[in-house]
C-alpha cells in the first residue's frame, strides 16, 4: 500500500483529499502544520508528499528546500495562486508537479498516480552509473569525477540523470525541458542550453571538447557513451 503524506491548513480540503486517497487504496497521513512534516519524515518515509504552498507556520517553498536534497520523494504542490512565478519557484526548489486550487478530483488523482508511476519507473533503473571518470549514485544524489565530489544543483542533477536514463539516445531540448522542468514550465529551450553549459563546466575536462554530454546539432543532446 502506497503511503501519502498530505499537508494543508484547510481542514475541509485536507479531509476531502484524505477520503479521496483512501478510497483509492492509499495509506494517508495528514497534517496542517508544515514543521510537522520534518518530524513525520523521521518516523516514516511516504511514497508521495502533497504539500500546500501557503501554510500558517512556514512557507511551502522553505519546506521544499529542506526536504528535496535529503529525501527522494515526489512532491505535488498545491497552490491557490495562478502566478507563473510561484509555479516556477516550486519546480526550481524541487517539486515534481503542482496543481492550482480549485481542482477536480480526477485531475488530482491523475497527477498523484502519474508521480507514483514515475517513481516506480525510476526504481527500475540501476541505482548507480559509472563511465570513464564519472560516477553517479542516484539514491544518494552524489556525483563524482575522478573520485572527487561535484556540487550539482538539483536541476543539474536531474538533467544529468535524464541523459543517463536515455542510454545514449538523443533528447531534444523540448524533451529535456518537459522531463526536467515539467510540461507546464513557462521558460524556453534556452533554459536547457544554459544548464547544459553549467553542467559541462562541472563534469567536463574541456568544455569545448565534451566527452560526457554531446551536442547533436539540430537535434539536441545525448550522453557520450560508447
Amino acid at each position: 500500500m502506497k503511503k501519502i503524506l498530505v499537508c494543508d491548513d484547510e481542514n475541509s480540503l485536507l479531509n476531502m483529499l484524505s477520503i479521496i486517497l483512501k478510497k483509492e487504496g492509499y495509506d494517508v497521513i495528514c497534517t496542517q502544520n508544515g514543521k510537522e512534516i520534518i518530524e513525520k519524515l523521521k518516523e516514516n518515509i511516504p511514497d508521495l508528499i502533497v504539500l500546500d504552498v501557503m501554510l500558517p507556520d512556514v512557507n511551502g517553498f522553505d519546506i521544499l528546500k529542506t526536504i528535496s536534497p535529503k529525501y527522494k520523494i515526489p512532491i505535488l504542490m498545491l497552490t491557490a495562486k495562478s502566478d507563473i512565478i510561484d509555479k516556477v519557484l516550486g519546480l526550481e526548489f524541487g517539486a515534481d508537479d503542482y496543481i492550482t486550487k480549485p481542482f477536480g478530483t480526477r485531475e488530482f488523482l491523475a497527477r498523484v498516480k502519474a508521480l507514483l508511476r514515475r517513481m516506480e519507473e525510476v526504481k527500475k533503473i540501476s541505482t548507480t552509473f559509472s563511465y570513464k571518470e564519472l560516477f553517479v549514485d542516484f539514491d544518494q544524489r552524489v556525483v563524482k569525477k575522478s573520485g572527487n565530489p561535484l556540487n550539482l544543483t538539483p536541476k543539474e542533477f536531474e538533467l544529468l540523470k535524464v541523459l543517463i536514463e536515455a542510454k545514449g539516445a538523443v533528447l531534444s531540448r523540448d524533451e529535456l525541458l518537459d522531463r526536467v522542468w515539467g510540461y507546464d514550465y513557462c521558460g524556453d529551450t534556452r533554459t536547457v542550453d544554459i544548464h547544459i553549459l553549467r553542467l559541462r563546466k562541472k563534469i567536463e575536462d574541456d568544455v569545448s571538447n565534451p566527452v560526457y554530454i554531446l551536442t547533436v546539432y539540430g537535434c539536441g543532446y545525448k550522453l557520450g557513451i560508447e
